[in-house]
């Protein structure tokens, strides 16, 4: 019957830490496997990432391509068929969205789009709304108010 203390990890799958600059004997002394001179061999001597050697590194070769806007807002789209799950008469804004799962992460606000149909009233309160969803909103009785 073998017991706990019988138990021992196999052989060859745990390897030793090499210890360096512990004398002669270990085969890693002196030079601690650093070699002999060099920006390797002193202390703080590490090279940069994409660093060649002094040859001009690539990300300075390639030519810079478009345009990024710093100032660029990001709308989060919902289409008017995704409010009919809402009762009748009732105030939809961010946080109510955000309970019924249509919005996750809020960024620069919610867009309006008007794809899909809806039947019955709503009082939405958005940041942006289409000129389409508008008039569907309006004509089924419901009121989009701009925040």
């Amino acid at each position: 019957m073998m017991k706990i203390h019988d138990l021992s990890p196999v052989k060859g799958s745990r390897k030793r830490k090499k210890r360096v600059g512990r004398g002669p004997g270990t085969g890693h002394g002196k030079t601690s496997c650093r070699g002999h001179k060099g920006q390797k061999s002193r202390s703080g001597g590490t090279i940069p990432r994409g660093f060649e050697g002094g040859q001009m590194p690539l990300q300075r070769r390639l030519p810079k391509r478009g345009f990024k806007n710093i100032f660029k807002k990001s709308y989060i789209p919902i289409n008017i068929k995704d409010l009919s799950r809402f009762p009748p008469n009732s105030t939809l804004d961010i946080e109510a969205m955000e309970k019924a799962g249509l919005v996750k992460q809020v960024k620069d606000g919610v867009k309006l789009l008007g794809h899909g149909e809806i039947s019955h009233p709503l009082v939405i309160k958005v940041q942006k709304v289409s000129k389409t969803a508008k008039e569907k909103i309006e004509a089924a009785g419901g009121k989009v108010e701009i925040q």
